[in-house]
């Protein structure tokens, strides 16, 4: 087997020292609970190849923006194209490699963190696989060079800081982008249910109302829904309500009554009952201390 043991033309890669993430990065109030241990970006990796019996001691996220490859994991088998981004948990067994004929062009990043895998439990249940497609986004490589730029810059306590702040909008770009070409049929109609909401905050709509809107019956409807959220379909539209009433309550000077009403509510006790249910204060409590 041909193996590559020089770096790829145009490659850029940074591997942190590990006693600074011990250092630095497990005990700060701050990283410890997301940081990066390694990260690059490999242009066009002809005979690029990693096997890891044992897997590796963190998580690895690699995303394909050009050309093809091919990944293993847990004895899976994948063949990775132009914009899937795939998830390697830690200490899973794992292999992958570049295409011959068409060596794919990744950015990657090993990381370590207290959250780490519940994000990661989190990010294959919502794809239901190790691999997604993601829609091409010059934003997430943007991601990417602050994280990277960051750590270039050397290894001060700033440094780390500021790449590793940067890291979660990078990870959530890839793990939970707006629009995927694997958006199933539970999304998409918790997508529309929650524009209905949206288009109708000033009304009292009830489960059925919605559950129509969306074309499905109330007991589909509501379960779909709750998978998808972790909550009632009336609980999130309540929520959206009192989310509208906070700007209503700092930005205007409209009574408790005044805004009750544009929110469909014809009771403001009900409204304020409701607010303090959620927000933990009372809605004039809210507006006095501009929380």
């Amino acid at each position: 087997m041909i193996r590559k043991t020089e770096g790829f033309q145009g490659q850029r890669m940074i591997v942190l020292p590990r006693n600074l993430l011990t250092a630095h990065c497990e005990q700060h109030p701050i990283m410890s609970a997301l940081y990066i241990t390694d990260i690059g970006y490999y242009p066009k990796a002809r005979f690029h190849h990693r096997k890891r019996p044992q897997g590796a001691e963190q998580h690895i996220l690699i995303y394909c923006t050009e050309g093809k490859g091919q990944v293993t994991i847990g004895g899976n088998s994948h063949v990775i194209r132009a914009g899937d981004c795939f998830l390697l948990p830690r200490n899973l067994d794992h292999e992958y490699r570049a295409d011959i004929r068409d060596p794919w062009t990744i950015y990657w990043v090993h990381f370590l963190g207290t959250s780490t895998d519940s994000l990661v439990e989190m990010a294959l249940k919502t794809w239901q696989d190790t691999k997604t497609n993601l829609k091409w986004s010059a934003q997430r490589i943007d991601f990417f060079d602050l994280c990277y730029n960051q750590l270039q810059r050397g290894n001060r306590p700033e440094n780390l800081t500021g790449a590793n702040m940067y890291l979660p909008a990078f990870l959530a770009s890839c793990l939970y982008p707006e629009h995927t070409v694997t958006a199933d049929r539970q999304h998409d109609v918790t997508d529309l249910a929650i524009t209905y909401m949206k288009n109708n905050l000033h009304q009292m709509l009830t489960l059925q109302q919605i559950a129509a809107a969306v074309n499905l019956s109330q007991s589909h409807f509501s379960a779909l829904f709750k998978n998808n959220t972790g909550i009632s379909p009336i609980e999130y539209f309540n929520q959206m309500k009192i989310q509208d009433a906070c700007q209503y309550l700092l930005f205007t000077t409209l009574r408790i009554k005044e805004i009750a009403a544009k929110l469909g509510m014809e009771d403001p006790y009900y409204f304020s009952r409701l607010f303090t249910k959620i927000m933990g204060v009372s809605p004039n409590q809210y507006r006095e201390k501009k929380i």
